[in-house]
C-alpha cells in the first residue's frame, strides 16, 4: 500500500477497492515505525487522521464528486495555519498555538479530499538548508541517518522519501523545496510566486515565500499542485489568470522540439563531481529525446546569493516583530514587574532560536537608517537585473536546466557552525526564487562518490509551470528503465 503512487491510491480509493481509512492506517503504521529514526513529523494524532480519512469515506459513498486525490494522504509543513493541529513553525515562541482558521492550502487540501496526516518537521520559520535549525529536533535523510534531508522543508522531504506519506506540501523561499527533494531523491515543485495562496501560511519572506508540493514522482507532484493551487481573494499577490494545466503536461512527457538552455554559471567550480557526472548525462539524455540544448549565460546570476541575503532578512525582520508576547505565542518574565518592553526582549530572546535570531539582525541592519540604500535598495536592483536576464533567456530557450544544489546531502553538523557554507546549498535555487518563475527538482541518479541522490533543476517562465512539469515527466520516464522500481528502490532499507 505504502508503495504505490498518490494516483494509484486515488484511483483504488475512488473505485471502491480500498478505503481511505486503510490506506491512512497503512501510512501511520510505517510512520510508527520510521518516526524514532526519522523525526520528519512535529505533530501526529491517529484518531484525528482516521476521522478525517472516514469523513472521505462517506463523502464518496453518498456520490460526492472529489478529485483525484480524494483519500490519500498528505503531509503538511508546519508552517500552514491548521484549526485542529498545532502550528508552530518548528519554534519555541509559537509552541501550542492553536491557529483560529486554516490556511488556504489546508482549506484547498481538506476539499480535494486529501487526509492530513500530520504536520512535518522545518528549519524554524522556514530559515535554513537542513533542517537542523528545528527547535524540535533534528530530521535525518533516509538514504543516510547521519546526513541531513535538506531544507527548510526536510520533513516533508524526508516523510515522502521514507513512504510515511505519499505526498507532502512546503514551502519554497530560496529553494527550501527543490533543495530537500533534490538530496532526498524525490520530486519538489516550486510554483510561479503568486500561483500558489500565502493566505495562512506564516510569513518569512512574503515576496519569496511559495508553497509547493512534494512527491515521489512528476504526476503525483502535478496533481498535487493542482489541488492547491489557483487565485484566491484573500492573498493580494495571488495571480487572477489562467493557468496551462500542469496534470496534463506531466501526462504529455515530450520534450521533442523543445529549446533547453543550459545555465553556464551553474556547472563549474565548487560543484561535486557526482553531481556535475548526473546532470551532463541528462543534457545528453534530452538531447537524445528530441530537444535542441544550448548554453544560456546569466552573468547577474552569481550574485543573486548575496542579494537574496539582504531582502529575505530584511523582509524576515519585518514579519517577525509581530513576535512580541503582547498578543499570542510564548510570554517569558511577565511576573508583574517588568515593563512591556522587558517581556518582549526576554520572550524573543529565549523564543527565537540562533539562525532566526541572526537573520533578524541582518535584516534589520540592511533597513536601517543611512544603510537602507546601500544594502536593500541595492539588493532590490540586482532582483531586477535577474528577472531581466531570465525573461532574455526565455526569448531563447523553452525552459533552462542546472543542478538543483552544487551537493548531494552533507553530513549533520558539517555546516552548522559555517552560515555561509549552509547558504551555497541554495546557489542554484534562489535566482527562480527573486524572479518568481517556476522551477522544480526531479531525480536524476546517484553520485559516484556517496550513492546519494542527485536532482536536476527545470527552470521556466512565469506562469510557466507546465514546462517544468513536461521536461521533468520525459526525464522521469526516460530514467524509469534504469532505475527499475525508481530511483527510491536503490535507498538502504530504514
Amino acid at each position: 500500500m505504502i508503495h504505490k503512487t498518490a494516483a494509484e491510491l486515488g484511483a483504488l480509493i475512488a473505485a471502491g477497492e480500498v478505503s481511505s481509512v486503510e490506506v491512512a492506517e497503512a501510512h501511520l503504521d510505517r510512520m510508527a515505525e520510521a518516526e524514532p529514526k526519522i523525526n520528519a513529523f512535529l505533530h501526529v494524532d491517529r484518531e484525528t487522521t482516521l476521522a478525517q480519512a472516514r469523513v472521505v469515506d462517506d463523502r464518496l459513498r453518498s456520490g460526492e464528486r472529489l478529485g483525484p486525490l480524494a483519500g490519500v494522504p498528505v503531509a503538511h509543513k508546519d508552517i500552514f495555519a491548521t484549526r485542529d493541529m498545532p502550528t508552530t513553525a518548528a519554534s519555541k515562541i509559537l509552541e501550542g498555538w492553536r491557529p483560529p482558521y486554516d490556511a488556504t492550502v489546508t482549506g484547498r487540501l481538506r476539499e480535494a479530499g486529501l487526509v492530513i496526516l500530520g504536520k512535518t518537521n522545518l528549519d524554524e520559520f522556514a530559515m535554513g538548508s537542513s533542517t537542523e535549525n528545528s527547535a524540535y529536533g533534528v530530521t535525518r535523510n533516509p538514504w543516510d541517518l547521519t546526513r541531513v534531508p535538506g531544507g527548510s522543508s526536510g520533513g516533508s522531504s524526508a516523510a515522502v522519501a521514507a513512504y510515511e506519506a505519499p505526498l507532502s506540501t512546503g514551502t519554497d523561499t530560496g529553494g527550501s523545496i527543490r533543495q530537500p527533494a533534490s538530496v532526498t531523491g524525490i520530486v519538489g515543485m516550486k510554483p510561479t510566486y503568486g500561483g500558489s495562496s500565502r493566505y495562512g501560511l506564516i510569513a518569512f519572506a512574503s515576496s519569496l515565500d511559495t508553497p509547493g508540493p512534494f512527491a515521489r514522482n512528476v504526476l503525483d507532484a502535478a496533481l498535487l499542485q493542482e489541488a492547491f493551487s489557483g487565485h484566491d481573494p484573500l492573498d493580494s499577490t495571488s495571480i487572477d489568470a489562467p493557468v496551462p494545466s500542469v496534470v496534463e503536461a506531466a501526462r504529455t512527457a515530450d520534450v521533442a522540439g523543445m529549446r533547453i538552455g543550459v545555465v553556464k554559471e551553474f556547472a563549474g567550480e565548487g560543484y561535486q563531481p557526482g553531481v556535475l557526472a548526473r546532470f551532463h548525462e541528462v543534457v545528453q539524455l534530452l538531447e537524445s529525446l528530441g530537444a535542441k540544448v544550448v548554453e544560456v549565460s546569466c552573468p547577474s546570476f552569481a550574485t543573486a546569493l548575496p542579494a537574496y541575503y539582504l531582502i529575505a532578512p530584511s523582509e524576515c525582520s519585518s514579519n517577525l516583530a509581530r513576535f512580541d508576547a503582547m498578543r499570542y505565542g510564548l510570554r517569558v518574565g511577565d511576573d508583574g514587574t517588568r515593563s512591556a518592553e522587558e517581556v518582549m526582549a526576554l520572550t524573543r530572546a529565549a523564543g527565537f532560536g540562533p539562525e532566526v535570531k541572526r537573520r533578524i539582525m541582518l535584516g534589520t541592519y540592511a533597513l536601517s537608517s543611512g544603510y537602507y540604500d546601500a544594502y536593500y535598495g541595492q539588493a532590490q536592483k540586482v532582483r531586477t537585473v535577474i528577472s531581466r536576464e531570465f525573461e532574455a533567456a526565455f526569448h531563447q530557450v523553452d525552459a533552462l536546466v542546472s543542478p538543483t544544489t552544487p551537493t548531494t546531502a552533507f553530513p549533520i553538523g558539517e555546516r552548522a557552525d559555517d552560515p555561509i557554507a549552509m547558504y551555497l546549498a541554495d546557489l542554484c535555487t534562489i535566482p527562480s526564487n527573486l524572479a518568481g518563475n517556476a522551477a522544480i527538482s526531479v531525480p536524476c541518479g546517484l553520485a559516484d562518490e556517496d550513492g546519494l541522490p542527485v536532482g536536476l533543476q527545470i527552470m521556466a517562465p512565469v506562469l510557466g509551470d507546465d514546462r517544468c512539469y513536461r521536461v521533468g515527466a520525459a526525464v522521469e520516464k526516460a530514467l524509469e528503465s534504469r532505475w527499475g522500481g525508481g530511483l527510491l528502490s536503490k535507498a538502504p532499507a530504514l
